[in-house]
């Protein structure tokens, strides 16, 4: 890793559909630049913040990115459970819109790669059909042995 720079400092929201969550994938996932976390492969990484949306509609998205900033984070990831999670997060839209613009910060939709079992439901339930989700899914759709790994 290229430890002449300082590291890339990052904020995580989850969904608060998974309030409880220990961030065990996420946090596996960042150790092994897995997911969303591939990009950072040849990179130090610091985890300024790690917290939930607050739960619908998101009330946390109006002051949490502001508390990462202020510890340095340079980008937000929303956690996987934002796309996983049956539905998928209604407010994701309005959370890439509303952060960037808000904060000037970048948002990574994504963190652990898809766990299989999520990816095979979702597709048997058409739910990422729509071309939206393409870009959406990128950075943690991995490959199927990735994914089981996560299951």
């Amino acid at each position: 890793m290229n430890r002449a720079n300082h590291p890339t400092r990052i904020g995580i929201i989850l969904c608060d559909r998974y309030a409880s969550c220990a961030g065990g994938k996420c946090f596996r996932a960042l150790r092994a630049r897995e997911g969303a976390f591939d990009t950072y492969r040849d990179r130090e990484v610091e985890v300024v913040g790690f917290t939930t949306c607050g739960g619908c509609p998101g009330g946390n998205i109006e002051s949490a990115p502001e508390e990462m900033k202020r510890n340095g984070a340079e980008v937000i990831h929303l956690a996987t459970g934002f796309v996983v999670g049956y539905p998928p997060c209604p407010f994701l839209e309005t959370f890439e819109r509303f952060i960037p613009e808000r904060f000037n910060l970048p948002v990574v939709i994504g963190t652990h790669p898809i766990p299989q079992k999520y990816f095979e439901v979702h597709e048997r339930c058409g739910t990422w059909r729509d071309p939206a989700w393409a870009p959406r899914l990128r950075p943690t759709l991995a490959d199927e042995a990735t994914r089981r790994a996560y299951d």
